[in-house]
């Protein structure tokens, strides 16, 4: 990453140069969604860090673990940071899922994860096994036999974690697999989610979820409504309401 297009990719989450791991971490999940929404527009997410990094610099959008993690490992290193892919297994109806299954990152000894979705706020202590507060809930690592570790938020297991390093391109089998698999999760319905300062704000589907502390508000929108919503709250001008045809 050059330096221009990383004092561009600062500029759009609010950062600057001497912004700290912790900062950039929390700024990121505040600026950049978390959303499957190319996949209901029917492009095609490729895992090429120039690619990933353009579509929330000068595209203005965000995207799923592959891509967000993806990008933010570039403008980390750009940064001056040690940073390493890993491979997780996300817990999900009961069950882990497939290797591959989530992209985190690895920075020194900090779990750094901008891409999963409601999650930490900051970095997580890798090699801590007491529970970690953070403004989002209280997180936990809990080694597993086979040496991997199993991350837990508010006592629920949320991935299994391996922590042998990965390039970007181990993940493109599953990333297309999430893509086109028609059980996958990223194609039951569009999503776009942020965290707020109260709490959080996601459009699932055609409704509007607005979350304070424990009170949630759902609204039903209209294809016009829903457009302006996305431009609204998240910055992301369609032309098109997102659905597989």
């Amino acid at each position: 990453m050059d330096d221009r297009t990383r004092d561009a990719y600062l500029a759009r989450i609010g950062a600057t140069r001497t912004s700290t791991l912790v900062e950039l971490h929390e700024l990121h999940l505040a600026s950049v969604p978390f959303e499957n929404l190319s996949i209901h527009l029917g492009e095609e997410i490729v895992l090429d860090e120039d690619l990933l990094v353009d579509k929330i610099v000068n595209r203005g959008r965000g995207g799923f673990c592959y891509e967000l993690n993806g990008a933010f490992a570039a403008l980390l290193r750009a940064s001056g940071h040690d940073v390493r892919m890993m491979s997780a297994k996300v817990f999900n109806d009961g069950a882990y899922g497939p290797p591959f299954d989530h992209l985190a990152l690895r920075v020194g000894d900090l779990l750094v994860d901008v891409g999963f979705g409601r999650f930490s706020l900051r970095p997580l202590d890798l090699v801590s096994r007491e529970e970690q507060h953070d403004p989002a809930g209280v997180f936990r690592l809990v080694d597993t036999p086979e040496g991997d570790v199993d991350v837990l938020f508010d006592g629920e297991p949320q991935y299994r974690l391996e922590l042998r390093p990965r390039a970007l391109a181990e993940f493109r089998a599953t990333c297309w697999y999430q893509q086109t698999w028609p059980g996958s999760p990223f194609r039951r319905g569009a999503r776009c989610s942020l965290p707020t300062p109260t709490g959080r704000i996601t459009i699932a589907e055609h409704k509007l979820i607005t979350t304070t502390g424990d009170e949630k508000v759902v609204e039903e929108l209209d294809d016009a409504a829903l457009l302006d919503a996305y431009a609204k709250h998240f910055g992301i001008v369609l032309d098109r309401v997102p659905r597989l045809s």
